[in-house]
């Protein structure tokens, strides 16, 4: 049954955020979406994710009528903040601490602010997220705990039930290519392959089985190694 709710997805234009709006449109009445501008490094992702959503309401007629409107946030802030991997031209590396150059401190804690007081102005209750801690960077802000927490925390600052919804929380990337096929068949692990973007670096002029990508960041890494496993299990 259709959840009456609004929802609203935290839609990059990567696979995970393309695939959490499908799961999205699969439930909810009505599914507005966010992107962010941080300066990032991947910037195309904000251009890709403009495809895929002209794509989804072109290809899934049954989510279009579901599918509202769409919200960019300027959160340029966040590359003023610290210097990281993702805001700045230089090599990704792992850190003293463990974790990759490539985390963005406080990034998804503010993404999710932000994000609740837009639904909050909107008449949605539900946040969906693409936040995952079994296939990731190590990203602390990711973590299920996390995510509990700030949703105790969104709820009582508005004075209203604020949801955050993770469905990739505990699955990896094979999984997620096949959600993406459980969703929408063929036509959308076809239009994750082609329309969405991960890699860190950017790199829109390689195009490999898995999409489009440099191929060696951790982000292109992660993607390749769950298409594959994904194709083997279905083969």
């Amino acid at each position: 049954m259709t959840d009456p709710r609004t929802a609203l997805v935290l839609f990059s234009g990567g696979q995970d955020s393309t695939v959490c709006l499908a799961w999205a449109l699969e439930r909810f009445a009505r599914v507005e979406t966010l992107g962010f501008d941080y300066r990032q490094r991947h910037r195309v992702e904000l251009d890709c994710r403009l495809t895929l959503l002209g794509e989804l309401r072109q290809q899934f007629p049954r989510w279009a009528a579901r599918l509202g409107d769409d919200h960019l946030i300027d959160a340029g802030l966040l590359a003023q903040l610290g210097d990281s991997a993702l805001t700045s031209e230089r090599a990704i590396e792992i850190q003293a601490g463990g974790l990759p150059n490539t985390f963005v401190p406080g990034r998804n804690l503010l993404f999710l602010t932000l994000a609740a007081a837009l639904a909050y102005r909107r008449g949605a209750s539900v946040l969906v997220a693409g936040m995952c801690e079994t296939d990731y960077s190590g990203y602390p802000d990711c973590r299920d705990n996390t995510l509990k927490a700030l949703q105790v925390a969104l709820s009582l600052g508005l004075d209203s039930p604020m949801t955050v919804e993770t469905p990739l929380m505990f699955i990896d990337k094979a999984a997620t290519w096949a959600l993406a096929e459980q969703l929408g068949g063929a036509a959308l692990t076809a239009l994750v392959v082609e329309h969405s973007h991960t890699c860190y670096l950017g790199d829109r002029g390689t195009r490999h089985a898995w999409g489009w990508g440099c191929g060696h960041c951790p982000a292109c890494v992660l993607r390749c190694g769950g298409y594959e496993r994904w194709r083997r299990a279905v083969a």
